[in-house]
């Protein structure tokens, strides 16, 4: 039996992938046109909610239901990762309890490309009898509807094309609408002041959180486990003091701790083939001198920058430091990859 073939991929359908492509990109790019001063009264808004106004701090509830409301979820979620509480309501589940929820102080963002769910509609009497605003980002913004009327904002992100060939599944729209949700997020985030170490506590447990908040205290070698020998130390001793403690390299130090230089097992391999009388020399013979260090307050990520600073070679190891230069660690790139930051 000859073997089966994977049949060759047509042009047309190669065609039809880059048309949606760029029929979804090109409605993204439209929404920035229509960035105005709507946008910056649904932020005075969504700003004034999370940091309380004099009173306790709000949520912002995200809404929105079928493709709208997967969206929604998103949004909601781009919120919580920028250190603005938020939830995602189901409008079905909110008339059936799930509106308690929602508090005074609370702002709401509704995402309906049509601007007529009924669904959402039905939460509106609720909603206005708490008083909370309602901010809306829909496609209809210019169509009668009683989300439209009943918004505090509306975020118009315009007519747009959908991707699919019927112009029906929210494919473009939906795009746009969660496009819109991450500029009023991270333009949040901005006007907040926030910054670096804000973002790392709402990431504790990803790699973007551990290069933000991990330092070089929390995973370097202490006390017996770093390598260290003092400078009249022979070469059979440092290099026991390498093989034995494992970490391809050792300090050289002085009585106090002061760090005097650093020998690598890369540096006995290129004296064994330079010096006949090896085992004659001492640590401080053969020590590359003012080695790179780091302190134990640095982050991890910034270790890993400084041990590939040099263009023509790695380091693999640094000394870890305290003000008065004495060796009170060890961190061998290993470390940096076993925790994350490195990968």
């Amino acid at each position: 039996m000859s073997e089966r073939k994977k049949p060759a991929v047509g042009e047309a359908i190669v065609a039809r992938a880059k048309e949606v492509i760029r029929l979804e990109a090109a409605a993204v790019a439209g929404v920035e046109e229509r960035i105005d001063g709507t946008f910056v009264e649904a932020l005075d808004i969504l700003y004034r909610t999370v940091s309380g106004g004099g009173g306790a701090a709000g949520k912002v509830v995200v809404t929105g239901l079928g493709k709208s409301g997967l969206v929604g979820r998103k949004i909601a979620a781009t919120f919580n990762s920028t250190g603005a509480a938020s939830f995602f309501l189901h409008p079905v589940e909110a008339v059936h309890g799930d509106l308690g929820m929602v508090a005074k102080g609370d702002a709401v963002i509704v995402v309906s490309r049509s601007g007529r769910n009924g669904e959402i509609t039905a939460l509106l009497p609720s909603l206005r009898l708490l008083g909370v605003p309602i901010i809306l980002i829909t496609c209809a913004a210019g169509a009668v509807s009683e989300l439209a009327e009943r918004a505090t904002v509306v975020i118009d992100v315009g007519d747009i094309t959908e991707a699919c060939s019927m112009n029906l599944a929210p494919t473009s729209s939906a795009l746009a609408a969660l496009a819109v949700g991450d500029a009023l997020a991270l333009s949040l985030f901005e006007a907040r002041g926030l910054k670096e170490d804000d973002f790392a506590r709402f990431h504790p447990g990803g790699v973007l959180g551990k290069r933000l908040l991990l330092k070089v205290a929390d995973i370097m070698h202490r006390g017996e486990a770093v390598p260290r020998v003092g400078a009249g130390a022979p070469m059979k001793e440092v290099l026991l003091e390498i093989v034995e403690k494992r970490l391809g390299a050792t300090t050289v130090a002085d009585d106090d701790g002061t760090l005097l230089g650093i020998v690598t097992d890369g540096d006995l391999k290129r004296l064994l083939l330079r010096h006949e009388d090896f085992f004659g020399l001492t640590a401080g013979e053969v020590m590359s001198r003012a080695p790179r260090t780091i302190g134990e307050d640095a982050l991890v990520a910034d270790a890993m920058k400084r041990m590939h600073e040099r263009e023509d070679a790695v380091i693999s190891c640094l000394a870890v430091v305290d003000r008065s230069e004495r060796v009170i660690g060890f961190l061998h790139m290993y470390d940096c990859l076993r925790s994350g930051v490195g990968s």
